[in-house]
């Protein structure tokens, strides 16, 4: 477990950190790789004035000149967005707005999360693939050339795959190739297509189309996703792993086109769905809830939030909202009173391995899960928060708040009794952890654990502000130095 609350200076002073520093884009390459004209397209056609630049880490070292080719050759004034609010795959609307920008260009990695504030454009990495490479790994994992294989890619190798197809299709009737959709109507790329309507799963002619994760695909008619084996072209990491996820009763294989190799991906589903379980558990034992805001962009968030919201307080827990920006240890470790945390984020980071956390982070599928006792653990894993909203393809209603409110169950991990309506009724103030409550016509008493009790024993409150308490006086000279040793101070012998 990280060391959350303090370190050595020295410690920060000696690290060594490994970092791949990427090297400047040669000039004449530079339109090519950015989609430059493509870009100047976009902002022309639509007389956009101000522009934001939303770059990852790994691709602002050509930020600045990819800027000012488009200042020097257009009418609009770009700007810069290096550190992104949150995740660098969606889409950072709220740093946007904070220039007045008309519209975005998202560059590198992206989830193709729905966001609908701004006219946006997606520059994709184009990443070279070896297809001679890839064709024969492909036939390696899959010498039955009657297999059912769905191809799914990270987004930076889509400019490759119509010609895989090509090289596959022929041999291998079976394949089913995935397309990159959104919903945004002003959403421009030309690797993407706009989606009709809020489509999740459709029959249409002779097959059944599925559109999840900004992937759009058709099954044969009479098929479904488990008849189908994956194989996804890219690296290790967060898009994976949410394919691997939601889809966790299909074999998936995999390419690397940085290594050229191919491997049939041995990662425990059941082992990992087993761990995701636990924190279930931990979250029905949980009292108070943290609801953490992981994004400020995908649509539906304050949706979701409101009914998580409503979930949490159904269950008879508390709960308390954050936003904070993107998540550490040491900032989670400020909250000591919160037993559990629930992170609302687009479906990549959703998936957070809180293992070095004092308090687990669990996703609101299981958080609802935990609470909604309609709600039932089967093979389906959502990460999408927005298939759990009214309307959503996995909505399931809440339970009816006065259904078995005497209802009790054992926890899994503590063996003690608990309550789904513990807290439920209105506590009698009490300055110790203990609270009153009022439940079937008898006092209980009961162990609350509220973060208002939790707060009213630490020593330390924070700052108190004592409106009107305080005189007021002239500004004057403060202290001068470090905090170690301020001058006035002097210095200890």
């Amino acid at each position: 477990m990280a060391d959350a609350f303090s370190s050595s200076s020295e410690t920060a002073i000696q690290r060594v950190v490994d970092v791949k520093v990427k090297t400047f884009t040669p000039l004449d390459k530079l339109g090519e790789i950015y989609q430059i004209k493509e870009t100047l397209g976009f902002i022309n056609e639509y007389q956009f004035k101000k522009v934001a630049l939303q770059f990852p880490d790994e691709l602002l070292v050509d930020s600045v000149a990819v800027a000012d080719e488009i200042e020097r050759t257009s009418d609009a004034k770009p700007f810069i967005l290096g550190d992104t609010s949150y995740g660098s795959c969606c889409v950072d609307e709220v740093a946007a707005e904070h220039v007045g920008a008309d519209c975005i260009v998202h560059y590198g990695s992206a989830c193709l999360s729905p966001s609908k504030r701004l006219p946006l454009m997606y520059v994709f990495e184009r990443r070279p693939v070896d297809l001679e490479k890839c064709k024969s790994t492909f036939r390696e994992l899959y010498p039955d050339a009657q297999s059912h294989i769905l191809l799914l890619y990270d987004v930076n190798y889509v400019h490759t795959i119509s010609d895989l197809w090509t090289l596959l299709s022929s041999d291998y009737p079976n394949l089913v190739i995935s397309e990159l959709v959104v919903e945004e109507k002003w959403c421009h790329s030309p690797w993407i297509k706009i989606q009709d309507g809020d489509l999740r799963v459709s029959e249409q002619g002779d097959g059944q189309v599925i559109c999840q994760f900004g992937r759009q695909f058709t099954l044969k008619s009479g098929s479904s996703i488990t008849d189908y084996s994956m194989f996804y072209i890219g690296q290790e990491g967060a898009t994976l792993r949410n394919f691997m996820m939601t889809w966790n009763r299909c074999s998936f294989s995999s390419f690397d086109p940085i290594t050229m190799r191919g491997r049939t991906e041995s990662l425990s589903v059941n082992r990992a769905l087993m761990k995701r379980y636990y924190a279930i558990e931990r979250a029905k034992d949980a009292n108070v809830v943290g609801i953490l805001v992981g994004t400020l962009g995908v649509a539906d968030y304050l949706i979701a939030i409101q009914q998580l919201k409503e979930t949490i307080h159904r269950a008879g827990k508390k709960s308390y909202m954050f936003a904070m920006g993107k998540l550490n240890v040491p900032k989670l470790a400020n909250f000591l009173e919160i037993d559990i945390f629930v992170l609302i984020a687009c479906p990549e980071n959703s998936l957070l391995d809180s293992s070095a956390f004092y308090k687990p982070v669990v996703t609101p599928f299981e958080m609802e899960v935990a609470c909604n006792k309609n709600r039932e653990w089967a093979d389906e894993y959502i990460t999408n928060f927005r298939d759990l909203l009214p309307g959503g393809r996995s909505h399931v209603p809440l339970a009816d708040e006065q259904e078995d409110a005497d209802e009790t169950d054992v926890s899994l991990i503590t063996g003690a009794l608990r309550s789904r309506n513990l807290l439920l009724g209105e506590p009698a103030e009490s300055s110790c952890s203990s609270s009153v409550v009022l439940r079937n016509q008898m006092l209980t008493v009961a162990n609350g654990n509220l973060a208002a009790s939790f707060l009213a024993e630490r020593s330390w409150r924070g700052l108190e502000q004592k409106l009107g308490e305080t005189p007021v006086v002239k500004a004057g000279n403060g202290r001068r130095g470090i905090a170690i040793a301020y001058e006035e101070e002097g210095t200890s012998s």
